[in-house]
């Protein structure tokens, strides 16, 4: 804990209460985290470089606009999606490593930030991280971004095990807020008891956390059971179901709850049990019983049920629960190996679970992110509810292991063409679908291009433009427009005068001029503007009585700070 909890003004009482000024929440400190704690932001932007031989279909029509697959180291990974998706992703659930001490991941001590090498070589010996450290360090930064990337109404899923779900609850509070929490999901994912544990206990369970990026969001709920509904009465108010009235106050809470009330045919009168009551009052069970609501017991010591009818319900669903019992560890196994013949990953979450999950957020249209990708779960969940539902879910899948390719990537494309020895449809037939796998190119430094190293493609710098601007993802066109626009964002026009052309860079064309800056001006009708180029052949004074910001490439890449003035 931070010691920063425990400055709190004393109130008499000993501490302040929460509500008052100088109040502090906790936060998690774990050795390493001053260092980690804005790595995200020192991580270069990269290029998603299109493999098309991998791609399905492949060829040209693989697309960054497709449904994605990257192989890379899962934090460059993220900067590299923020120019595309930053604040448009709906769902984003992450399965990390649980850290039980067996896993063999390490915790990446080549990182780009000199203070963390300082800090590994000098400050502290690399041996003196425990193991939660290296975990909590590993998880920060990738945290920060996700966040980043999650839509204003997305949720957010992690699964965790015992190992480090106190201190993840710890680390969400600090990043998504600690009012985004919206539920932590418990999930039966062992099917029968652990015979082999030393300890005698078997652990069953894992857990979910789920966090909401705003306020008033939440699962949609689980269908009701519309198979409780029947009218064996011919009621013309149509089908019902019968529950019961009984309360739960005593007759010390609620006297007024603890009444008899009578059959109007047999003048039995039947009470409540002392210890729960009735759900209502006197006087709205007597109109209840009135219009024939209520279900008397054909015999003496039964107790009055409530008719309930369908078309009286407001909705269509019911709670989704917090403990999830139905589908198991096991479930995945064979799964997987029904697609490939083979054990080949140990422990993969099953799709069902994934479906479950996902089907309670999404809407057409939707955008699904794992940066954990595995086995590939999170992309056979999704098109499992494309095929099923019709909604159309793009899936964006991160993996940084060897088998991106032959595990994770090769089960998307077994289940979109189908798995001939599958014993049921749609598996079987195939569920349809591509996507395009991408791998990481070089970072995104104009400087390197000046250098003669290499240059990205003209999209891929008018996204990481807008976005390091504004903190805003845009579309942005494939080729440079004939007045260099890229996109409205941030309250500005964005313009780009820039070609992967060395010579063209070097030449005057590269330049804004004077006529370009009239026309470009005439498109804006007002609205400020930045425009970035290698040079300008024009005042400062001509800038600024035309709205226009003038970025030098490459050294003006930077966030413009605030949203541009009303242009009214």
């Amino acid at each position: 804990m931070s010691d920063r909890e425990f400055a709190f003004p004393d109130n008499g009482y000993g501490y302040a209460a929460p509500n008052l000024p100088g109040f502090v929440m906790p936060t998690l400190e774990f050795k390493g985290k001053p260092f980690v704690y804005s790595h995200h932001l020192s991580v270069p932007f990269r290029e998603l470089v299109i493999d098309p031989k991998k791609s399905l279909p492949g060829g040209k029509k693989a697309s960054l606009d497709d449904n994605l697959i990257i192989h890379g180291d899962n934090l460059e990974a993220l900067k590299a999606l923020l120019s595309r998706y930053a604040g448009k992703v709906d769902v984003i659930y992450i399965d990390p490593p649980y850290n039980t001490g067996t896993e063999g991941w390490a915790y990446n001590d080549n990182v780009n930030s000199p203070l963390m090498k300082e800090w590994l070589g000098k400050v502290v010996d690399r041996d003196d991280l425990e193991r939660h450290d290296k975990w909590l360090c590993m998880m920060w930064p990738r945290l920060q971004l996700l966040h980043e990337l999650l839509a204003a109404d997305g949720v957010f899923l992690v699964s965790v095990d015992d190992n480090e779900v106190h201190r993840l609850r710890m680390l969400l509070d600090e990043i998504f807020g600690e009012e985004s929490f919206l539920a932590q999901f418990t999930w039966k994912s062992r099917k029968f008891p652990d015979s082999r544990s030393v300890t005698g206990i078997s652990t069953d369970h894992e857990y979910i956390l789920a966090y909401q990026s705003s306020s008033g969001m939440g699962f949609r709920g689980v269908d009701r059971d519309e198979t409780k509904f029947q009218n064996p009465d011919n009621d013309s108010r149509g089908p019902w179901m019968s529950r019961s009235m009984l309360g739960l106050a005593t007759a010390q809470q609620r006297p007024n709850l603890h009444f008899s009330i009578v059959d109007p045919k047999t003048r039995v009168e039947y009470a409540p049990p002392k210890n729960r009551g009735w759900r209502y009052s006197r006087d709205r069970l007597e109109a209840m019983i009135k219009e024939g609501r209520v279900l008397f017991p054909k015999k003496e010591d039964g107790r009055p049920r409530e008719k309930k009818f369908r078309n009286e319900l407001q909705n269509a669903f019911v709670a989704f629960p917090t403990i999830i019992d139905d589908v198991f560890t096991a479930d995945g196994t064979a799964e997987l190996r029904e697609i490939f013949g083979t054990q080949t990953f140990d422990f993969p979450k099953p799709s069902q679970l994934l479906e479950k999950l996902i089907e309670q957020v999404v809407t057409d249209d939707a955008i699904v992110l794992d940066s954990f990708a595995g086995s590939g779960t999170t992309a056979h969940a999704a098109l499992k509810l494309s095929n099923a539902s019709g909604v159309r879910i793009k899936f964006i899948l991160v993996e940084c292991e060897k088998y991106a390719d032959t595990l994770t990537a090769e089960r998307v494309r077994r289940v979109i063409n189908g798995v001939p020895k599958a014993k049921e449809d749609p598996l079987k037939k195939g569920l349809g679908g591509s996507f395009t796998y991408c791998g990481l190119g070089q970072p995104i430094e104009l400087e390197s291009f000046f250098e003669g190293k290499g240059a990205p493609q003209y999209e891929q710098v008018a996204r990481y433009v807008v976005y390091t601007a504004t903190g805003q993802s845009a579309d942005a066109p494939a080729e440079p427009r004939k007045d260099w626009f890229v996109a409205e964002s941030g309250g500005y026009r964005i313009h780009l005068i820039y070609k992967p052309d060395l010579a063209f860079m070097r030449s005057n064309e590269s330049a804004l001029t004077l006529d370009l800056a009239t026309q470009i001006e005439k498109g804006a009708k007002g609205k400020p503007i930045l425009v970035y180029a290698a040079a300008k052949f024009m005042s400062q004074a001509d800038l600024t009585r035309r709205g226009i910001t003038f970025c030098q490439l490459p050294y003006s890449v930077h966030r413009v700070l605030g949203e541009a003035p009303d242009a009214t």
